[in-house]
């Protein structure tokens, strides 16, 4: 299921597979991840234990195919953005990609966010690090100053900020996630135009 940024749900058309991760994520949001057994995916799913094993194992299965599908797209921008100019063009589409990529995994990283320590057990947490330093070091230019190097950062946590702390506030979601996406432009061209 993508949440967009007010908060509203809209499911993943697709096969059982998508199927069975929407309901999970779901279930995983309501009543946390360990409380969470796959017997109570099933019957929501209404389908049988066995025809969810023959799917997914465990809830670690289920979790670390959620992660690996919704940030595809991330691991995709990396590699097209390793191959472009570091130029300024390069950085705004980067922004606006990944900006796109996050709305897409909205779910997946309020899970993280609400669920820290069973990320750091399953290890997610270690990839998505790995994903945010590959992003990092895209958008740094390395002989940029300091002071423009943290500016280029923050413009990537200003997207994931806008994400987590807007939701709850009043306005068209696209609007909100336009907004953000501006700010963060702002900071990535100040830092481009420093360096």
């Amino acid at each position: 299921m993508d949440v967009t940024m007010d908060g509203t749900k809209h499911q993943r058309r697709g096969n059982t597979r998508q199927r069975i991760q929407d309901v999970a994520l779901e279930l995983f949001a309501e009543q946390g991840y360990e409380k969470t057994s796959l017997r109570e995916i099933a019957e929501r799913l209404e389908v049988t234990k066995a025809a969810l094993y023959y799917h997914f194992k465990t809830k670690e299965e289920i979790i670390v195919s959620i992660f690996t599908d919704l940030t595809k797209p991330i691991e995709e921008l990396i590699e097209w953005g390793s191959g472009q100019p570091h130029t300024l063009e390069t950085k705004h589409e980067m922004l606006r990609r990944y900006s796109e990529a996050l709305a897409g995994a909205a779910p997946l990283f309020r899970f993280m966010q609400e669920n820290q320590a069973t990320v750091r057990e399953l290890r997610i947490g270690d990839s998505f690090k790995d994903r945010m330093t590959g992003l990092r070091d895209i958008f740094i230019d390395p002989d940029a100053p300091l002071i423009d190097q943290v500016r280029c950062v923050s413009a990537m946590f200003t997207l994931h900020a806008g994400m987590h702390f807007l939701g709850d506030v009043d306005g068209d979601p696209e609007d909100k996630r336009a907004a953000v996406l501006e700010v963060a432009v702002d900071l990535v061209t100040q830092a481009h135009q420093g360096a």
